[in-house]
């Protein structure tokens, strides 16, 4: 299996840095970034993500896939981030009855071309080099937990991969960047 694209910890803070606060969508755009990178959640099911999935106060979301429930911790920055955007941000933009927590500027529901046009403007803003998809935040998120020493299974799980062998190929990656910069000789 090839190995997936991933940003480096610093082409991650670069993109997570680019969004503004300063208007509707920067905090839009800040908050949907910051919960992609904190949870390795699919795009789907960020798109899906309704306004009743997210726990502030107890700092978790309720994700749903294939008839499946995860509970998905946040750290402080995404809750912060997302408080932000729902507190004042979100009432401005949601049209009536609409309970998506991310919505366009039209206050409907995210589309997955609407968010990787985002994705793809901000990685022009920032520069950065490396073919950045929605699904390369989610590699991301992952590779830098297994390199920082997080467990296989714990991560499968954050994931919501079915099959282990799935979640090894971040392990694989590991240790091809250490073989990499530890060469025997």
């Amino acid at each position: 299996r090839k190995l997936p694209q991933v940003l480096t910890s610093q082409e991650v803070e670069l993109l997570l840095s680019q969004p503004q606060c300063v208007d509707p969508k920067g905090y839009r755009d800040h908050a949907m970034l910051e919960l992609l990178y904190a949870t390795g959640i699919r795009v789907s099911e960020l798109i899906s993500l309704d306004v009743e999935h997210v726990n502030l106060a107890a700092g978790f979301i309720r994700c749903y896939s294939k008839n499946k429930e995860r509970i998905i911790p946040l750290y402080p920055g995404a809750v912060r981030a997302i408080s932000d955007y729902v507190r004042n941000v979100r009432p401005q933009l949601a049209v009536e009855g609409e309970h998506a927590l991310f919505v366009n500027m039209n206050g409907e529901r995210m589309s997955r071309q609407g968010f990787w046009k985002i994705i793809k403007g901000y990685q022009e803003k920032a520069g950065i080099k490396t073919d950045i998809t929605p699904h390369t935040l989610r590699h991301s998120f992952a590779a830098h937990l297994v390199e920082n020493g997080a467990d296989l299974h714990v991560v499968q799980e954050m994931l919501g991969h079915s099959d282990i062998s799935t979640t090894m190929m971040y392990a694989a990656r590991t240790r091809e960047i250490y073989a990499k910069a530890h060469p025997r000789g």
